[in-house]
């Protein structure tokens, strides 16, 4: 981990940023793009007690999501994580309607995780989000389950079409 990433903090909730809405993609090469995945935002925290599962207004939903908390417990104590909670269709795509059917859906949710916050209670906010995607590229083991978010480059108007 890079020697910038080393203030403590402990591994907690921390409010989710909100995406803007901009009038126009922005283009060129500091940028980065994913598909937006129609899902629960949430955030996965593992503290030196236990592993929550947060809603972004920090409701836990490891009741709900037993599966979901099951498959991330190897975290390491003090890590979080952002990501979206999605339900795939049978063609493979986010399917909103089938997520809020939690008990027959099971099979399909997957919690795609695309950012790590803080590692080993290490703050990696102040990093680059490139940086932060290869830490949590190595952390994030994926399965049936949990899985990492696609980013790509190219341009904005690419991915629209």
């Amino acid at each position: 981990m890079p020697k910038s990433a080393s203030l403590p903090r402990p591994a907690v909730f921390i409010e989710a940023m909100e995406c803007l809405p901009v009038p126009k993609v922005p283009e060129g090469p500091e940028w980065t793009y994913e598909i937006k995945l129609d899902g629960y935002r949430m955030e996965v925290v593992k503290s030196d007690v236990a592993l929550t599962l947060y809603s972004r207004r920090e409701n836990v939903l490891n009741k709900k999501f037993p599966y979901i908390a099951e498959a991330l417990d190897y975290l390491p104590v003090g890590t979080v994580l952002d990501g979206e909670l999605v339900a795939m269709g049978k063609d493979g795509r986010p399917n909103f309607n089938l997520l809020q059917n939690v008990r027959s859906a099971e099979s399909h949710i997957t919690y795609y995780a695309f950012d790590i916050l803080i590692y080993k209670n290490r703050d990696l906010t102040q990093l680059l989000l490139s940086a932060r995607r290869e830490i949590l590229h190595t952390v994030l083991k994926p399965n049936d389950h949990a899985n990492l978010t696609v980013v790509g480059g190219g341009s904005g108007s690419e991915m629209l079409t």
